[in-house]
């Protein structure tokens, strides 16, 4: 094994020879020689390698004993730190119990000063007053997050800051006040507005009541703005000038306004009825229309009877006087003739009188059926949705339920005035041709008692 190590040993510096020289052709007492140069080149660099391993053997020693003694130095720092740390623990406890001691009440009023102040900075978080006097909440949040720890106590300026910003609070909320500050708009952008503020109930800029933004310092406006009713007393109150107006103020600093926003417009709750709701309220207005012509025209058809009851000479503008024309154009015929061509002219006159009353009287029957169908209709689609989602979203449900009430009310709100409108129609057009008949029995009697 060792001869063959040898060998390539040897073949490997020929062949780093033949690379440093060119090679010639040996024979093999040269290449012999060869193999006796490199063993004994290989023994001297063993010998190098053999004195450099002792010498670097000598330096590790060296370092092991330094180790060594920065270990044993490390391990006497380590007890007396442990004995330090002891000793610490020890005068700590000491100093707290002492601490504890000399607290007495004042632990009570701290935890008590802690609570206040979360409230406080809580409260102020969400107070108009903060606009106009930013940053106030920061620094009692940071006094109750310092009260805490029990390591750390407030100090006299620290307490007395809790009370003036309560006091602050109190007496801002009895003032009107007016500042300038950033407003977001309904679309996004912000602008700086002239804002008034109402004590801590309210705050309108631009004739717009705003919100406070949560968590923030900041207003925007609302993206539903209560009625006009509403905005108009907002509007008196940002151009009043040191004179009372009258405001619509919310108590509750936004609670009542926001779920007053959020009730649907009267044209939202149309929409929630439908298809069925548009078409009762497309017979309500043709009814109406035909109601009105109706009303105009059986005010003015009366007046010209009642002139015509006073006149003897028949008039052709008004049924009263054709129904007189009657017997100036038969002068010579028999009661009963006479009697026949009245109930004609009568009858002819009628559907003049009564035209289009029947459809008003159809549409305050209609309307309500309708409405009846839009709340079939909405509850099938109620329980749809329950079939579907369950009922653990009462909100998946409140769109039937909606159409169901609004077309309901819808068709109620059409049948009844048309019902009312039916009846006071009915008895005018009863009324003249209750005074054509009361005319012609008349004529008729004259005629007969002249005859005779």
């Amino acid at each position: 094994m060792k001869l063959i190590k040898s060998i390539a040993f040897m073949a490997g510096l020929f062949a780093v020879t033949a690379q440093a020289a060119p090679q010639q052709p040996v024979d093999l007492d040269q290449l012999l020689k060869q193999l006796q140069q490199g063993q004994y080149a290989q023994s001297e660099e063993n010998k190098q390698r053999e004195a450099r391993f002792r010498a670097e053997a000598a330096q590790q020693e060296q370092l092991l004993r330094e180790a060594v003694a920065q270990r044993d130095r490390l391990e006497r720092l380590s007890e007396q730190l442990e004995t330090q740390f002891e000793k610490n623990e020890i005068e700590l406890a000491a100093v707290t119990e002492t601490l504890n001691q000399r607290l007495g009440s004042l632990r009570e009023l701290f935890g008590v000063l802690q609570q206040v102040s979360g409230d406080t900075a809580s409260k102020l978080q969400n107070s108009y007053v903060s606009v106009e006097f930013p940053g106030r909440s920061e620094a009692l949040s940071a006094l109750a997050k310092k009260m805490g720890s029990s390591s750390k106590l407030a100090s006299i300026s620290e307490i007395e800051s809790v009370w003036l910003a309560l006091l602050q609070e109190m007496t801002e909320s009895g003032k009107v006040s007016r500042f300038n500050t950033e407003v977001t708009l309904a679309n996004g952008e912000k602008v700086a507005r002239d804002v008034v503020r109402v004590g801590t109930f309210n705050m309108v800029a631009n004739g717009q009541y705003l919100e406070l933004v949560p968590g923030t310092d900041t207003v925007a406006e609302l993206i539903r703005q209560p009625s006009s009713r509403y905005l108009s007393t907002a509007a008196d109150l940002q151009a009043a000038q040191n004179e009372q107006v009258k405001f619509a103020l919310d108590p509750t600093a936004g609670a009542i306004l926001g779920l007053l926003v959020q009730a649907p417009s009267l044209g939202e709750r149309i929409d929630q009825g439908g298809t069925v709701g548009y078409i009762i309220l497309a017979l309500g207005a043709i009814g109406l229309l035909i109601a009105l012509e109706r009303f105009v025209s059986l005010t003015l058809m009366g007046g010209k009877v009642k002139r015509q009851l006073k006149q003897s000479e028949a008039r052709n503008d008004n049924p009263l006087g054709r129904v007189m024309a009657v017997q100036d154009k038969y002068p010579e015929v028999d009661t009963e003739t006479l009697e026949l061509k009245l109930s004609e002219a009568i009858l002819r006159e009628i559907p003049s009188i009564t035209r289009n009353l029947t459809f008003i009287k159809i549409i305050s029957v209609v309307a309500p059926l309708m409405g009846l169908l839009g709340t079939v209709t909405g509850m099938i689609n109620t329980f749809q949705a329950i079939t579907l989602f369950g009922t653990g979203d009462p909100k998946l449900m409140a769109g039937g339920i909606s159409q169901a009430l609004v077309t309901t009310v819808l068709g109620l709100v059409v049948a009844i005035p048309m019902t009312l409108l039916f009846a006071q129609l009915n008895t005018r057009s009863r009324t003249i041709v209750h005074v054509l008949q009361e005319q012609a029995s008349g004529i008729i009697a004259e005629r007969s008692e002249r005859r005779h």
